[in-house]
């Protein structure tokens, strides 16, 4: 039976071993929470780091043996590991960059080292585990090169990845030296998950613009395969949030708590310690509402809860120096006998307090300047079951993208979170509950569980696709089957489109000239006597006529305008015409006017603007504009768009590789048909060819074609192939 195998940093448990005795404490993390039930169905595991070095051997298998009854699987780190992995990459390099504080990065070539040994030594660690058909959830970015790590050595499994952290834009995250390889490790996976839309589309900007993949939508194409891309806003278990509520030690603390604040209005605030969460900020324009309305003194509070985290690093350590000054005077200036406006607390509590908190603050402030999701905001509002208080939330924050009732605000402006505080101070109930219910509903519906589910509903749907579309790729079987029916046929014919078939595209297009490898396949495979090898190409006839004269093929250039039997001159379509030229050539001078690295090719009767050179972005964003203008000069005029590889080209509508393709064909009686191409161009052969033919698109698995393979190089290995059946069957 397969198996989920769930894999991030840590596990889902804090291992604390003293005096050889190994304790197990639950986590409360949204991750445990959301994947507990999945984790523990049927042989489910879940694989991770315990949390703790653990260098002797011996305690190392005691908890490996102890933890084997819940499904864990741990992978034991050493202090270097530790130190150049997780400190190092991951918080030092990663966490700023991702959270736009890239000042804070430190590009120390011992640690990518150590992250690439470490998602190896992960790999190993699946590897022992994994079996055909399994499922494996791999999660964050401590482990962004193991999606690819896998599909190499289990290329049948499904691989899920999910982020917990933003994605930078394409411009941050370029500053990454080894920017390639944590992408190419991501698209490892069969689906790439995020938060929010917004890291969705940086992912893909990013992987367009570094990597030599295309994207449609939300597909990235690579050689190797496609990976989909998409958000799954995650949420909290809010049941168990709505039932602290009727809990007696919530009650307790919640007494405790009303009588310190003495009817006081209440502002939350908790956040890990970390420069991405806004605390500073928050505290300035708490500090501004103080100053610039003073009549809120003694009548409300700020709570302040920071949860410890690095603080030995330097710039963490300087974050708490400048929280703790700033609280001590902002206390120091406006506190009173009775009333001190910030109660500031260093240190974690426990969920009861928590909840409690929740439930006491009127107002619960969550300004990060970056952030994932951030689940507080959702644990707020599970928490307030009478349907009122005010959740005042930073447009950084995931969660404003669902929680749009909030007060949303600009986390950099402290005038704006001022502001906020005021309104939400003075909110009548009615609105507070207008508010609040959307709010609840949402939580509620999409929570963790939901996320979880949807999560792995897509990943299945996915690889079903994928497997669907595997079905018509070129693999051994087929290809047997192809020189099966090749070497029984008396009469083949064989299209071949040029561009991206044959060979791959080049930024300059005079310089795609045939090597000698695929000179010397169409020279053997047209000299074999039961074959006529077409090439039918959008090239200039000039241009196939100047590379390919010497051989025995048959040639169509510009799409069908010109045609060449192999013993023949060139011949074009009759009745076409170019008036139509100088209407649109005046256009396309325009875009190559402004679009630097692109220029325009004229053909007989077709006119090509390439943007191949342009950078990457600019050149779509010109295509479509070019695009839209053309499509309205076109009219009337019998004309079509042709969008390919970084062109786009205006032909006549009489010109079709389709219609020239069944030319041939009525020509003779062939018992072997085959068309390759790679463009939509080609689609228009596919189409019209009979149903037993064999059609192949390059590149794309997308197609009315029947097959497809990877690039161009699969061809050329296919076309020696059919060269050597040939031989063997002539022996």
């Amino acid at each position: 039976m397969s198996k989920t195998i769930i894999v991030s940093n840590r596990l889902p448990v804090k291992v604390k071993e003293f005096n050889g005795s190994i304790d197990l404490i639950p986590s409360e993390g949204g991750l445990a929470t959301g994947l507990n039930t999945v984790y523990k169905e049927r042989n489910n595991v879940w694989v991770g780091w315990p949390g703790v070095e653990i260098p002797d051997m011996g305690v190392q298998n005691d908890i490996a043996q102890k933890i084997a009854g819940q499904n864990l699987f741990p992978v034991f780190l050493d202090h270097e590991e530790i130190n150049n992995f997780y400190e190092g990459f991951c918080n030092e390099i990663l966490w700023p960059v991702f959270h736009y504080m890239s000042t804070y990065a430190r590009y120390d070539l011992a640690y990518w080292n150590y992250y690439q040994s470490v998602n190896e030594k992960y790999k190993d660690a699946i590897l022992d585990i994994a079996e055909p058909g399994d499922i494996i959830w791999v999660h964050d970015y401590q482990l962004l090169l193991l999606p690819e790590l896998l599909k190499n050595q289990l290329p049948s499994v499904s691989i899920g990845f999910f982020q917990h952290i933003p994605f930078p834009s394409y411009e941050l995250f370029r500053l990454i030296p080894w920017r390639k390889e944590l992408l190419q490790g991501m698209l490892g996976a069969d689906l790439v998950g995020f938060h929010t839309y917004d890291d969705c589309r940086h992912f893909i900007s990013s992987s367009t613009r570094i990597l030599p993949v295309t994207a449609n939508a939300n597909i990235i194409s690579t050689d190797h395969g496609s990976t989909v891309v998409e958000a799954f806003p995650m949420g909290i278990d809010n049941v168990k949030f709505e039932n602290l509520v009727n809990d007696e030690t919530v009650k307790e603390n919640i007494n405790i708590l009303k009588d310190t604040f003495n009817g006081m209005k209440v502002c939350l605030s908790i956040d890990r310690l970390d420069y991405s969460k806004g605390i500073l900020q928050r505290i300035q324009a708490f500090e501004l509402l103080l100053q610039e309305n003073p009549e809120y003194i003694e009548q409300v509070m700020l709570y302040m809860v920071v949860v410890p985290s690095r603080d030995t690093v330097q710039q963490y350590k300087e974050l708490k120096d400048e929280i703790d000054k700033i609280v001590g005077n902002i206390n120091a200036r406006y506190r009173t006998i009775n009333w001190h406006p910030i109660h500031y607390f260093y240190r974690s509590f426990d969920i009861y307090i928590l909840s409690a908190l929740y439930q006491i603050a009127d107002i619960c402030i969550i300004t990060p300047m970056r952030d994932g999701m951030n689940l507080v905001s959702k644990e707020y509002v599970a928490s307030r079951t009478q349907n009122d208080g005010v959740l005042i939330l930073s447009e950084m924050a995931g969660a404003s993208k669902e929680l749009s009732d909030a007060l949303i605000v600009n986390p950099n402006d402290a005038v704006a979170i001022k502001a906020a505080i005021a309104e939400a101070l003075q909110m009548p109930l009615p609105e507070q509950e207008r508010r609040m219910v959307p709010m609840r509903q949402i939580v509620s519906k999409f929570n963790v569980k939901h996320w979880a589910k949807i999560f792995m509903d897509r990943l299945a749907e996915v690889k079903q696709l994928q497997h669907s579309m595997l079905a018509k790729q070129v693999n051994q079987n087929t290809l047997l089957k192809i020189k099966h029916k090749y070497n029984s046929a008396y009469k083949r014919i064989i299209f071949l489109d040029y561009d991206g078939t044959l060979v791959g595209f080049n930024v300059n297009i005079y310089k795609a000239s045939p090597d000698k490898e695929l000179l010397d396949i169409l020279k053997q495979l047209s000299t074999i006597p039961e074959n006529k090898v077409v090439l039918i190409s959008g090239r200039n006839y000039n241009t196939l006529e100047e590379w390919f004269s010497d051989l025995n093929l048959d040639m169509i250039a510009e799409h069908g305008a010109w045609h060449k039997k192999s013993d023949q001159g060139w011949v074009n379509l009759p009745e076409l015409v170019d008036t139509w030229k100088k209407d649109i050539y005046p256009l396309l001078e325009t875009y190559s006017d402004r679009t630097p690295g692109s220029f325009i090719e004229e053909k007989s009767y077709s006119l090509v603007w390439h943007y191949r050179k342009v950078e990457r972005g600019f050149g779509e964003l010109r295509a479509n504009e070019l695009l839209n203008n053309l499509e309205y000069l076109i009219r009337d005029k019998r004309l079509q768009i042709l969008r390919g590889n970084k062109v786009i080209e205006i032909k006549s509508m009489e010109i079709n590789k389709g219609k020239s393709a069944l030319t041939w064909l009525a020509e003779d009686d062939y018992d072997f048909i085959m068309a390759v191409g790679d463009d939509h161009t080609d689609e228009d052969i596919f189409k019209v060819l009979p149903s037993d033919a064999i059609t192949i698109k390059v590149g794309s698995n997308i197609s009315a074609a029947a097959f497809y393979v990877r690039d161009h190089s699969d061809i050329r290995n296919l076309l020696k192939e059919l060269i050597t059946a040939s031989h063997v069957s002539e022996r």
